[in-house]
């Protein structure tokens, strides 16, 4: 049975400082607490707030606690003491080091000057983990696994040096929920085993405890502390050695897919299950799921258009995917339930049930409504057409000429054979833009949609439009969007008099480099809104109310708004488009 060490422990659990509070404390089984394995804490070394602590933890059998005692090493305060001395080759053959024979945590290694720290190797290997460092002043190890993935599952400093002070103090946790499965798996108990020292204001609890006496040491025979309390500046300076069983080997609960009522569902859904399933079971989720995925590299989430629908599946590093996620309307996936209790870990499964909707309430939207996927689709469309018009006109015009591919850095052929996948600027603009979206996260979207049309060269246009018949020095000042304008009016005027495309450089007028072409209006807004950082107080609004949107909407957030702009700048250049291929089809 494990002790009450709290209780049990002389001077009562109200008055003991933090640390040792939390160093006699055992833990829960909370899956996300961070565990203290190891630490060296050192701190106003002989003031009057002095407090030290050095702590291992030791594996121990049931078996063997009642017999532990208190392991010298509470008061080494590592694994390992300085280094063996060897006298003869092959001495050393039999080295194990060990807490008096038990496991360890944390390895451990120090000789007063310096002292080395790092996951014990049973542990890491066990579990399957994966170390990364941080260098500099921090000199951290992390360990990570990978599988699922999960990062920070243990962690702490490298080394750490003394003389006449520390340099740095020392703490290494690892995540419960992990601690907890390697210890199941030993079939052993967690045991802090450390020494502990603090000044403590003089108080009549402690007196009593010390006897009447300048000095007092209360070590209750085979027992788990040995306490020290004696007169020292004016305070009371106590001194704890102890072993303490902190961690039962007993696993954390973990999150489990098997039993979730889903939505419209008759009864818990298990593995076996949906794996049995015939029928197919629709389940609608908030696109929010994917938010998750979206913003960390170490996910897939390229959308990908599979026979005119767009699928967007996460998935990681070949251990896991989503399967047959399906845009539906604004902002819903659709998936079967046998796809989503396909193997991946349980986790990602409940994150997936934290989104879903009830069918009344998928019954209630628009599930052909265009959702942010589809737009940046429709958008890429029209760039790439625009760039194969713009190339078309460069060779007919003898302007220098300049391939399609290049004016927007986007491959038709690459789209087709693989899709966005070469192409993360395109996956980052589809992110998941739900109607509440900020304001901030709106201006983002909108510069990120204003750097994709933005990369066509300003020289090309330039060409362009001294082949049409302007001067160099006319032009010199304008800017992407104005020289697109001025192509765009030379082009509607070439088309309204029914001429060819080799009129292009024929009677240029001075109009074009000047008038206003509504039809581009927002381009202009989206250039506007990439820098509202700038504007003052209302900007953002007069550029959206000069787009025609009403701002009344964005009491709901701007999704409605980000959808207003994207639609205007795909009508913009569908416009531009359209007119271009009337003039190249003469």
């Amino acid at each position: 049975m494990v002790i009450d060490y709290l209780n049990e422990f002389p001077i009562p659990a109200t008055q003991l400082p933090l640390r040792l509070h939390s160093l006699l404390e055992p833990i829960n089984d909370n899956p996300q607490l961070r565990v203290e394995v190891a630490s060296r804490y050192d701190v106003d070394q002989y003031g009057p707030d002095r407090e030290y602590v050095h702590m291992v933890m030791a594996l121990v059998p049931k078996a063997d606690i009642a017999q532990l005692g208190i392991p010298r090493e509470a008061s080494d305060g590592v694994v390992f003491f300085s280094t063996p001395y060897v006298r003869e080759q092959g001495e050393l053959a039999d080295f194990t080091p060990s807490v008096s024979g038990l496991d360890y945590i944390v390895a451990s290694w120090g000789n007063g000057s310096f002292y080395s720290y790092s996951l014990a190797e049973k542990v890491w290997m066990a579990l399957g983990l994966s170390p990364r460092c941080l260098g500099g002043d921090q000199q951290r190890v992390i360990f990570d696994d990978l599988s699922l993935p999960a990062f920070e599952v243990a962690q702490g400093e490298i080394s750490t040096e003394y003389y006449f002070s520390p340099k740095r103090n020392v703490s290494w946790t690892m995540s419960n929920e992990y601690l907890r499965r390697y210890l199941w798996m030993r079939g052993a108990y967690g045991v802090r085993i450390f020494f502990y020292e603090t000044l403590l204001p003089d108080c009549p609890d402690l007196r009593a405890l010390m006897a009447g006496e300048g000095h007092a040491r209360l070590n209750p025979g085979g027992g788990w502390y040995d306490l020290d309390i004696r007169e020292h500046k004016g305070g009371l300076l106590i001194q704890v050695l102890a072993s303490v069983v902190a961690v039962t080997p007993e696993l954390s609960p973990e999150p489990s897919a098997n039993g979730l009522i889903w939505p419209g569902v008759a009864g818990p859904m298990t593995h076996d299950r949906a794996n049995a399933l015939v029928e197919i079971m629709p389940v609608h989720l908030d696109d929010r799921f994917l938010e998750r995925y979206e913003q960390s590299s170490l996910f897939d989430t390229s959308p990908v258009n599979i026979y005119g629908k767009w699928n967007c599946s996460p998935s990681y590093g070949g251990q896991w995917a989503f399967t047959d996620c399906v845009r539906v309307g604004r902002n819903l996936i659709k998936v079967s339930m046998r796809e989503l209790y396909k193997p991946k870990p349980d986790r990602e499964i409940k994150h997936a049930y934290d989104h879903v909707l009830d069918p009344v309430q998928v019954a209630e939207l628009n599930l052909d409504e265009e959702h942010i996927v589809s737009k940046t689709g429709r958008f890429v469309e029209q760039l790439l057409d625009l760039g194969d018009h713009l190339a078309e006109l460069s060779d007919a015009a003898g302007a220098a000429p300049r391939p399609a591919t290049e004016i927007f850095k986007l491959s038709r052929a690459e789209l087709r054979d693989n899709g966005w996948l070469n192409y993360p600027e395109l996956s980052r603009l589809a992110q998941v833009a739900p109607l509440s979206m900020t304001e901030q996260a709106f201006l983002s979207r909108c510069k990120n949609l204003h750097e994709l049309w933005q990369r066509i060269p300003n020289g090309f246009l330039r060409n362009l439009l001294v082949s049409a018949g302007h001067t160099r020095s006319d032009i010199k000042t304008l800017g992407s969007l104005k020289l697109l304008q001025a192509l765009l009016n030379i082009v509607e005027r070439l088309n309204a008099k029914g001429e060819r495309v080799d009129a292009f450089g024929a009677d240029a007028e001075p109009g074009d480099l000047t008038t206003e072409n509504g039809a581009l209006a927002a381009l202009f807004v989206n250039n506007d809104l990439r820098i509202a950082d700038a504007h003052d107080t209302g900007g953002v609004l007069r550029s959206l109310e000069t787009l025609g949107f009403d701002t009344a909407a964005l009491n709901q957030g701007y999704g409605l708004a980000l959808d207003h702009v994207f639609d205007g700048v795909i009508d913009a250049f569908s416009h531009l488009n359209t007119e271009l291929a009337k003039l190249l089809s003469h």
